[in-house]
């Protein structure tokens, strides 16, 4: 009578087999890639080139109020589209609630400037105590 001996260790592989991760992660990469543009909740607009612009970090914050006038000359409130006339009473009444009274100004570099004017005014009428206008760094060639 023979002994049957089963040799079980031998089957066992302790390769790690990092495919399966690699595809999830490939995977979660790209769907951070397609979603990241989406969260920005700015207009899309062309901000006029300076030299020297002045920081302004609060302007970034969650709570500010954000002013964009785009090259065609509609007014946006943070992401809402707002009417001219409209505007003025809108920023007094978010303001009611905030003590230091200070608006952003975005404005595209090719809009006209009657309307950055008039923005500027309604804010300013609406009780408005600072009017910071966001600009960007202009880039000189060969400057890294």
């Amino acid at each position: 009578m023979g002994i049957s001996v089963r040799n079980e260790g031998a089957k066992i592989n302790s390769n790690i087999n990092v495919t399966p991760m690699v595809d999830v992660m490939l995977v979660l990469l790209i769907i951070f890639m397609v979603i990241t543009p989406m969260l920005q909740n700015k207009v899309n607009i062309d901000l006029a080139k300076t030299d020297n612009p002045t920081a302004m970090p609060d302007a970034d914050k969650e709570d500010a109020i954000v002013v964009a006038v785009t090259r065609d000359g509609t007014f946006y409130l943070g992401q809402e589209k707002i009417a001219p006339s409209n505007l003025g009473p809108t920023v007094r009444d978010r303001l009611a609630d905030k003590p230091g009274k200070e608006i952003y100004v975005r404005a595209d570099s090719r809009a006209r400037f009657l309307d950055v004017e008039n923005a500027i005014d309604d804010v300013r009428t609406a009780g408005v105590d600072t009017v910071g206008l966001l600009t960007e760094k202009r880039q000189t060639p060969g400057a890294q």
